[in-house]
């Protein structure tokens, strides 16, 4: 089985949330982890701005870079620029979504070759899921 993730749902992997014992057992059901070519940058991104606004203290920084780090070589990437750029773009006039999260939902298209039907997009956005059920994806959405 192949899942693709959203960073929404890998953060938690990383740092502490409510949703992180729920992303860590999905991530145990030996499905495939596929992502976005700039999922690692949403993360570190994630992570930094937790960090200046307070809410992770900055020492523990370096550790969850490194859970980050740890986490991609396991995953696999959509690196397919202009074609997930273009489908985005589409994407983005047909629901009312971020351009990162446009890009994301493309990248997901892409996996599938626009057959989205039956296979997982796993995302804690809420736009994002509505967005990609939409599409045709089944939507798993870590609980707390």
């Amino acid at each position: 089985m192949v899942r693709f993730w959203d960073t929404s749902a890998l953060v938690p992997l990383a740092v502490e949330e409510a949703t992180s014992v729920a992303c860590r057992r999905l991530l145990r059901e030996r499905a495939d982890v596929v992502v976005w070519a700039l999922t690692r940058t949403e993360m570190a991104s994630a992570i930094w701005r937790r960090a200046r606004d307070g809410d992770l203290d900055m020492a523990a920084v370096p550790r969850v870079l490194s859970r980050i780090a740890a986490l991609a070589v396991r995953w696999a990437e959509i690196t397919d620029v202009d074609l997930v750029r273009d489908r985005a773009e589409r994407l983005l006039a047909q629901h009312a979504l971020r351009a990162a999260d446009a890009l994301q939902l493309a990248a997901a298209l892409v996996l599938t070759r626009e057959r989205p039907r039956n296979r997982d997009f796993v995302t804690a956005d809420g736009a994002l899921a509505r967005a990609a059920a939409s599409e045709g994806f089944r939507i798993v959405i870590p609980r707390a």
